[in-house]
């Protein structure tokens, strides 16, 4: 079933994307929720237009993502957390903490743009990704540090 999606969702694509998913989950969650409609002619020829008139509204969204990017060129964070004597975490290090680290140093990004690919549970180096558009993405650095 192709559906025509309403908002990003992760792992599968961003809002106004055309994409393929089982019949189950179209109509049973994505459809219901309000998170996709059915892609038929109709729809997407409704689409075509709202991106014809949408296109400099959406290049200046583009634009400031990467200006936002940009803007994080050269940040490495350090996180404190608590931690055993053997180095590990009593927790993890998660998306909230890079946010409120980023804030500290003077940029304001959302945490729910923020992706780790593994737990964070120990002491070390790590890299999150953070993604201000569907084409403009940038990786950072943390050290997670002993408190």
């Amino acid at each position: 079933m192709k559906v025509i999606l309403k908002e990003n969702i992760a792992d599968l694509g961003y809002k106004d994307d055309i994409v393929e998913v089982k019949d189950g989950y179209g109509r049973n969650y994505l459809i219901p929720q309000g998170k996709a409609i059915i892609a038929s002619t109709a729809a997407l020829k409704r689409l075509a237009e709202d991106q014809k008139q949408r296109a400099h509204k959406i290049a200046k969204i583009k634009a400031d993502a990467e200006a936002a990017a940009a803007a994080l060129e050269g940040v490495r964070l350090t996180i404190g957390a608590k931690t055993s004597s053997k180095g590990t975490i009593f927790g993890s290090v998660n998306a909230l903490q890079i946010a409120e680290a980023l804030e500290k140093l003077g940029h304001m990004v959302d945490r729910k743009i923020i992706q780790i690919k593994d737990p964070v549970k120990e002491v070390g180096v790590y890299k999150a990704v953070i993604v201000f558009h569907k084409d403009v993405a940038k990786e950072i650095e943390f050290e997670v540090v002993a408190e």
